[in-house]
């Protein structure tokens, strides 16, 4: 009787120690500068999102996040780099879904495996443009598919394995016509070969676009996403103009190595509920475009296992291929 007794409070001191630990852990997080890797190139709306989250960490948690933008391979080279990284919490990652559920059809070695990493949180999504160059006879989406029914269409994406280079194949899949996709470096130059008239057209997000399409430089199209763009309102989406296939909602996610405590998860989840609940910052993150809708990291995780699916069967249909 005396050595149950002795094993029932061993066991509850046990629980006690690690109740403990946990607290503990999470009200010392973080003790050290934290840094967040963006995976894709700096100026676009995936940086400036990360940027402006690392700033209000800084005063929620009295510590630097410290942004580093390691590109390259679709987003795969910095999505490798916090999967291989110690799982406490100091290293996490911003990125696009394409990173994980594009990539895994794409790429025969990617540098990590997706279960390395688990979300933080979705933390808004947005739509693709489809824009044409101001002197593309095709005023409409339409008529831009029946010229590239007759001829090749020059297109620009911000990379291979990026979005756009998504929504392109979707868009040949979907209506028949020939597509020469060529990537770039990042949304700016892309936006910036479309501009100067190096391409035809182009599927980038909307607010790289937004000012030369104001300006009547480029003509806006169709957008990819769910709904309409707040930005552009009089644009319809691809399923409005008869393209239900070409439907592509882009996710915006944080990430840790997949074996970072739960405690520290929940200290980054709860503070970025709170940073998206500033008045401000909501401002901001919408007239970019963001659709803020955020997940947990449960049902963001079930969410990129969906989307992936369906991306798979789309990328080996349209043989879309690594350039």
């Amino acid at each position: 009787m005396l050595d149950k007794s002795m094993a029932r409070a061993a066991g509850l001191a046990a629980a006690l120690c690690l109740s403990a630990g946990t607290a503990a852990a999470q009200n010392s997080y973080p003790d050290k500068p934290v840094k967040i890797v963006v995976n894709f190139t700096a100026g676009g709306p995936l940086d400036i999102m990360a940027r402006m989250m690392a700033e209000r960490f800084n005063a929620i948690f009295k510590q630097p996040f410290v942004v580093e933008n390691r590109t390259g391979s679709g987003g795969n080279i910095g999505a490798a780099a916090v999967a291989n990284a110690a799982p406490d919490g100091y290293t996490m990652l911003f990125a696009l879904d394409s990173s994980f559920t594009v990539n895994p059809s794409l790429y025969p070695s990617m540098g990590f495996a997706p279960e390395q990493l688990k979300p933080v949180m979705r933390l808004a999504s947005s739509g693709m443009l489809i824009a044409a160059h101001a002197s593309a006879k095709a005023g409409t989406l339409k008529e831009l598919v029946e010229h590239g029914r007759r001829e090749p269409v020059n297109f620009s994406s911000a990379g291979n394995g990026s979005p756009g280079h998504l929504s392109l194949s979707m868009l040949g899949q979907a209506t028949g016509m020939k597509i020469n996709h060529i990537p770039y470096r990042g949304n700016a130059p892309a936006v910036l070969a479309l501009v100067s008239g190096e391409v035809q057209a182009a599927a980038l997000a909307t607010p790289g676009l937004l000012q030369h399409v104001n300006a009547g430089t480029l003509k806006a199209l169709a957008v990819t996403g769910s709904q309409r763009s707040p930005l552009l309102p009089a644009v319809p989406t691809t399923a409005e103009l008869g393209f239900p296939d070409i439907r592509q909602d882009v996710l915006y996610l944080a990430m840790v190595p997949a074996q970072t405590p739960d405690s520290v998860v929940q200290a980054l989840r709860q503070a970025m509920e709170q940073v998206l609940a500033q008045p401000d910052v909501q401002q901001r993150l919408r007239a970019m475009d963001f659709t803020l809708e955020s997940l947990d990291g449960e049902a963001a995780a079930k969410e990129l296992a969906t989307v992936r699916e369906r991306y798979a069967k789309i990328i080996k249909s349209a043989g879309m291929k690594v350039d």
